[in-house]
């Protein structure tokens, strides 16, 4: 499953900049980052840098559910010229394996 996730307002550099950070964001216990195994629901950039990220975790009772969001949020906040940013999550739709990445199912083993 993939999501049409990401709206810029044009700012496709920032976004894409954006996505690279989120790649540096892993789950502890999977070991594969947040972008490709599809933690990211919606991640929105306006003309002025805020940053509007929907994401979920793998469960809901995920033993660092109080932390990754921030990790998130900290790796978006570092990039040069970001003004806010606001994580949210949200747990529709349920998480599954089919939302990763070809390449996060191959390493899980799907």
């Amino acid at each position: 499953m993939t999501f049409d996730w990401v709206t810029t307002n044009g700012n496709v550099e920032q976004a894409e900049l954006i996505k690279k950070a989120l790649r540096n964001v892993f789950d502890p216990e999977i070991h594969i980052n947040v972008h490709d195994l599809g933690l990211i629901y919606k991640m929105d950039v306006d003309n002025d840098n805020n940053v509007d990220i929907i994401m979920t975790l793998t469960s809901p009772f995920c033993p660092v559910a109080g932390e990754m969001p921030k990790w998130v949020k900290e790796a978006v906040e570092k990039l040069e010229g970001i003004n806010t940013v606001k994580v949210e999550m949200s747990f529709q739709p349920t998480f599954g394996p089919k939302m990763a990445s070809e390449l996060a199912q191959m390493e899980l083993g799907l």
